[in-house]
């Protein structure tokens, strides 16, 4: 017999029981080649290619769905990171370019379209700024467009002045959509060490160390790894770890069907699995339950570090045996409008912007999808970011900053953003000014231990 009832059982009760789902299937589409003197032209040649490679993509989806009863959440298009794209051209504003994609991901029904990016790590080409400039109104004026700046890396630092600007930028794209609680900034994401290879969204893009094109995807199953857990309620830390560990390697394989199959029947490459523990605003697909189903009262309460730490590590420990290729984030996200766990974490007080802060040492990503009173200075959440891209840089890890300051909005509101981006209570953050260490500017250099080679 190929597959015992039991197993049989299993995997249905993963499906309909627990929330298991791919979370995303990301097309990686190259636009270098779409460059051209005029921004005209240059949007054309963006339309025609997507048109062109991604006009199968949701019906692959749909088709493999159905045939494999697999859920398939979001399908999603990443792209050459826009400013490297427009640099050649005379724009000075690159909205059109936001609004190119987003009419593409809108005509062939793609969720979001990841890739209205640049990367500053090391300092702003002509092209860059113009990007960043361009973010707040992007964003407004579109709906499935997401950007991303890399403002940081192991190798080159932390760009002060991005962190200060990327401050500014933030407060602008919440005001430009006031009316909906600051959304524009849901699809905004702030990197250290971006991978070029993410499903996610927002910070998803094709990197230019990428192919010119390939199918990435994201594999999500909080409610599985819960329902292990709560199995084994007696459990030792060591047998907790194992159980995780073969709980992942299951969904990974999983994915690994989806992601192959899918690329197949596109004609595209296969590029990377990235098992992330991406939780849902729905009840039971939730990372902070995980934590609480270890032993935590709370997520947030005193141990709850650790338990991230050890779940996020046998995460990677089993995906990384189910698939050949595995990149992206892989590990376990935290946000908080995105679980209903750290919702619930947030009101009872026992989960707050520091402790977060302290969580994402040790998850895959960091702050993400943080409701922040709508009057916090640009400053203060300048220095937010700061604080999180040293994280990632002295770590050598990815990190990354995904806070809307929502406008007439205080400490103890409710947001709200819809959909799978759900809706959280506003965190109070620390009141003391940080302006003076922000307009310092400059580069905070690499560590020492970057240097190898």
């Amino acid at each position: 017999m190929l597959f015992t009832p039991f197993e049989i059982k299993e995997t249905v009760d993963m499906f309909l029981r627990y929330n298991l789902d791919i979370r995303a299937i990301t097309l990686g589409v190259s636009l270098l080649d779409c460059a051209s003197a005029t921004g005209e032209g240059t949007r054309r040649r963006i339309r025609e290619k997507l048109l062109s490679v991604a006009g199968s993509l949701v019906s692959v989806g749909r088709d493999i769905e159905i045939e494999y009863g697999i859920p398939i959440i979001n399908k999603r298009i990443s792209v050459t990171p826009i400013a490297l794209v427009a640099g050649s051209s005379e724009d000075r504003d690159y909205t059109p370019y936001a609004q190119t994609l987003d009419e593409v991901a809108r005509e062939l029904g793609v969720d979001f379209v990841g890739g209205f990016s640049a990367l500053v790590q090391k300092g702003f080409s002509e092209g860059d700024k113009r990007l960043v400039d361009s973010i707040p109104h992007a964003l407004a004026v579109t709906e499935r467009v997401c950007a991303s700046v890399n403002v940081a890396g192991t190798k080159s630092g932390v760009n002060m002045d991005a962190v200060r600007r990327m401050g500014e930028v933030i407060k602008s794209a919440a005001e430009e959509t006031a009316d909906r609680d600051g959304l524009g900034c849901a699809k905004l994401v702030v990197l250290c060490n971006a991978p070029e290879d993410n499903p996610f969204m927002a910070g998803a893009f094709h990197g230019s160390g990428e192919g010119e094109n390939c199918l990435n995807v994201g594999v999500s199953g909080p409610g599985v790894v819960k329902a292990a857990l709560e199995s084994h309620k007696t459990a030792s830390f060591d047998q907790l770890a194992d159980i995780i560990k073969k709980t992942a390697f299951k969904i990974t394989r999983m994915g690994q069907l989806v992601g192959m199959e899918a690329a197949k029947r596109l004609g595209v490459p296969f590029g990377i699995l990235d098992l992330s523990l991406a939780p849902t605003p729905a009840v039971g697909d939730s990372v902070a339950r995980i934590l609480e189903a270890m032993g935590l009262e709370a997520a947030g309460t005193h141990g709850t570090t650790a338990a991230l730490a050890m779940l996020t590590d046998m995460i990677k420990k089993g995906g990384i045996m189910a698939s050949t290729h595995v990149g992206g984030f892989s590990g376990a996200f935290i946000p908080v409008s995105e679980d209903e766990g750290m919702v619930n974490a947030v009101k009872t007080g026992s989960i707050c912007l520091d402790k977060l802060e302290a969580m994402t040492s040790v998850c895959s990503v960091g702050l993400d999808m943080i409701a922040l009173p709508g009057d916090t200075p640009a400053s203060t959440i300048s220095a937010i970011i700061a604080d999180e891209m040293a994280i990632g840089m002295m770590n050598n890890k990815t990190t990354a900053v995904r806070v809307i300051p929502a406008p007439g909005k205080k400490a103890g509101d409710w947001a709200e953003f819809g959909g799978l981006l759900g809706g959280a209570p506003v965190m109070a953050v620390n009141p003391a000014g940080s302006g003076d260490f922000i307009a310092r500017g400059g580069r905070i250099p690499a560590p020492i231990h970057s240097f190898r080679n």
